[in-house]
């Protein structure tokens, strides 16, 4: 459809996103150009339309109206120890070079400073998020360095548990977070790191929000009572976070969103492994595979008005001005029918405008909750280390 034919709530939706762009919590593309092209940025040049490579490009995160775009730097968790920090350097180096490389384009942001001065410019701001605290290998210096590296949030846990912190999706080990895990909250309190509860059991979270010091975010989960996955977020959770000030960011995996979708993605997932593949391989060759399962398998497919089912349930439940987006392009194989990729957020709030949604309520969702609990998180870092230095405490030390 030409943008002159186009529904009067998508042109209203594209006007809104020029004033107030998408802050994006979460995009794994820098896991796919390890995958696909071992970083060689030269390779899969992301000022081109990328579409059948990537769920990300330049062109389409503009025709989306992304103004900031967390990556995530994330590495699998079977890599451990040294190996998982070494990777995790290999992923924030990726993204530095993307800036160096496109600086027309992007604009590498620490600061929520930075977020509104890359949109006064016209630039995409370009911010971190380590995913998984197996990326410090248990140690708070290692934390440290990763923020002076400009990470700017870590998940505490992935898909498995970490020694310190219990995941969504593992058998519980420490019943949340453990001495050590709170004691990784309080430090990343004191240095200006966002605390992000995604991919984290319901007692870790819990645990994170009675410890912080400053507002959590969670980088891409949506609502369990809309779909009961273990990845997406209590209403009890949802709703403490108007007296934390942190931010629940929605995301589109059809998995944690379509409650068709998660038998079928579970059967999905067992079919990747009988093949020798890992079920979170997206590279040509896994989808191949993926796709073959499809052909005799149907899958459900999730929509806009899907995720905007979510939207809704956590503006009511945890505010407004405690919600935000966080897709995860690049870094699932399925996203919903109209939010294929990077260019399809117009729908979204397209379909929010539909319900009802305000522009004043639109812009906190897309912009400023998000650029509000990183300025908040910096707050509390110019508190938190006027009394406190760093801290050099160990796993040992505290778990035994």
């Amino acid at each position: 459809m030409s943008a002159v034919n186009e529904p009067a709530e998508l042109v209203r939706a594209r006007e809104l996103l020029a004033a107030h762009p998408v802050v994006d919590g979460h995009n794994d593309l820098p896991w796919a150009l390890r995958q696909t092209v071992g970083y060689d940025l030269g390779r899969r040049d992301v000022t081109a339309d990328q579409t059948g490579h990537l769920h990300t490009d330049l062109p389409r995160m503009r025709a989306g109206g992304v103004g900031a775009q967390f990556w995530s730097v994330y590495v699998r968790t079977d890599m451990a120890g040294d190996d998982a920090v070494s990777a995790t350097l290999e992923q924030i180096d990726v993204v530095r070079q993307m800036a160096d490389r496109y600086p027309g384009e992007l604009r590498l942001a620490l600061t929520a400073d930075d977020m509104e001065a890359a949109r006064a410019e016209g630039r995409i701001a370009s911010l971190m998020g380590a995913e998984g605290g197996h990326s410090i290998n248990n140690s708070l210096a290692t934390l440290r360095a990763l923020h002076q590296l400009g990470v700017r949030y870590m998940t505490l846990t992935h898909n498995d548990n970490v020694a310190w912190a219990d995941s969504a999706t593992d058998e519980p080990a420490a019943g949340g977070l453990t001495r050590f895990g709170e004691e990784v909250v309080r430090e990343m309190n004191r240095i200006g790191m966002l605390v992000d509860l995604s991919h984290v059991s319901a007692d870790t979270m819990r645990d994170a929000l009675r410890v912080s010091e400053a507002p959590v975010i969670f980088s891409h989960s949506s609502a369990r009572a809309v779909c009961d996955h273990p990845r997406n977020i209590p209403d009890d959770v949802l709703g403490s976070l108007a007296a934390n000030g942190g931010v629940a960011m929605a995301t589109f995996v059809p998995k944690f969103v379509l409650p068709a979708a998660i038998e079928w993605t579970l059967a999905a997932d067992e079919n990747m492994r009988a093949h020798g593949f890992h079920h979170l391989d997206t590279t040509a060759e896994a989808m191949k595979v993926q796709r073959a399962y499809e052909d005799g398998h149907p899958r459900p497919v999730a929509t806009a008005s899907t995720v905007a089912d979510h939207l809704d349930h956590m503006r009511e439940v945890a505010g407004v001005d405690h919600i935000g987006i966080g897709g995860d392009y690049d870094g699932t194989a399925f996203t919903p029918a109209d939010l294929p990729d990077v260019s399809g957020y117009p729908n979204l709030i397209a379909e929010l405008l539909r319900r009802g949604w305000s522009d004043a309520d639109l812009a906190k969702l897309t912009w400023q909750n998000a650029v509000r609990v990183l300025r908040a998180a910096e707050d509390a870092s110019r508190t938190l280390s006027a009394v406190r230095g760093p801290s050099i405490a160990t796993l040992q030390q505290l778990d035994g």
